[in-house]
């Protein structure tokens, strides 16, 4: 199969679709494997690293577009990217359609192309093991990103995260127990700060005050548990999940309202939309703003900036799909491997994924 890697177009993104190693994979497989010339800089691999694997540089887009039967990104494409896929060709990306313009859905149906969305690949007993390793990646990220914006020169509160002997830590609210969730408290946790976790789920709950060795303080996310805690949370995190579909609003403009001045909002879910209320999306490069004097990141491709480990990360997840797909073809490898099956989002013209369904019932 002729399988392409472009160049990520999204701004601040360094990650790849693949590691030279399992482009290699690929390569001893007998499949042949175009890249984008400079697309794994960002994690880096030059282009040298692609080509002592036998890989073919490409040097546009368009061009490994053109020569793909299987396209792979790490984020969904860019506007002019639309543009250069070829009707029932195989795209596999962080779709995220759920949250995405209409005018990209009705584009898809159109030209028949296959979305594969890494973030509803799904094996059994829910779990989502690409979203999964990169849920991780941002949960350990948050203690810095929170410490960051608490910092006085950023206009944050000048908090220590950990306090110190005679002086308390900061207090951190995390809605959302999955792996984002829990990933996060573990770290938050490690820096010696006091941790609410809340979630609807009481098992999830429960797995995760038992993960944490009970140092985490778990509460059902019920509205008044949610008001009561997002009160005098000094760090407000909502990882909020609900696969296919747009994140619900859980933390809501009266919550934010109460919420001490300068205290630092992370929204984690707002690659599905946003779970806060008065979250908008923000970059790497103006990740914050202030609303309701409470500071608010909104950064869609948190793990965008470790381009190395997050690239490692995704390709090691990933490369056993896409193998399946490369070596048997989409329809039976979608037989052979539920799991793929479940993150096809739309084929053939048609919308395939359940939730997508749902919100497309009234048509484009």
């Amino acid at each position: 199969m002729d399988i392409g890697i472009p160049r990520e177009k999204s701004p601040y993104e360094y990650r790849v679709a693949l590691t030279p190693a399992a482009v290699s994979t690929l390569r001893h497989q007998g499949h042949r494997v175009y890249i984008e010339h400079n697309a794994g800089l960002g994690s880096g691999f030059s282009d040298g690293h692609y080509e002592e694997v036998g890989a073919i540089i490409s040097y546009s887009s368009e061009e490994v577009y053109l020569r793909s039967e299987l396209l792979l990104k790490v984020t969904r494409p860019m506007p002019e990217e639309f543009n250069y896929m070829q009707e029932r060709q195989i795209v596999a990306a962080f779709w995220h359609l759920a949250s995405a313009n209409r005018k990209k859905m009705k584009m898809l149906l159109e030209k028949r192309v296959t979305a594969i969305g890494w973030e509803t690949v799904e094996e059994t007993d829910d779990y989502l093991p690409v979203l999964h390793v990169m849920g991780n990646l941002a949960g350990k990220l948050a203690p810095f990103l929170a410490e960051r914006f608490l910092q006085n020169d950023l206009g944050g509160k000048g908090i220590l995260l950990g306090g110190i002997a005679g002086v308390p830590p900061a207090e951190v609210v995390i809605i959302g127990a999955g792996s984002v969730g829990s990933a996060a408290a573990e770290a938050f946790l490690d820096v010696g700060a006091t941790v609410y976790l809340l979630d609807k789920k009481l098992s999830a709950l429960q797995r995760a005050c038992q993960q944490l060795n009970r140092r985490v303080t778990t509460m059902l996310a019920s509205e008044h548990n949610l008001l009561k805690v997002t009160a005098f949370a000094d760090v407000l995190l909502s990882a909020v999940l609900i696969p296919g579909q747009r994140a619900p609003i859980v933390v809501t403009r009266r919550m934010v309202q109460r919420m001490r001045p300068r205290s630092v909002i992370l929204d984690y879910s707002i690659d599905q939309g946003g779970s806060v209320e008065t979250i908008r999306p923000t970059n790497h490069r103006d990740p914050i703003f202030v609303e309701e004097g409470v500071i608010h990141y909104g950064v869609p491709n948190i793990t965008g900036i470790i381009g190395r480990t997050a690239t490692h990360a995704l390709s090691n997840t990933t490369v056993g799909y896409i193998l399946a797909i490369a070596n048997n073809g989409l329809e039976k490898a979608m037989v052979e491997v539920p799991a793929i099956r479940r993150g096809v989002n739309v084929m053939d013209g048609q919308i395939l994924h359940p939730a997508l369904q749902e919100i497309y019932k009234e048509g484009i």
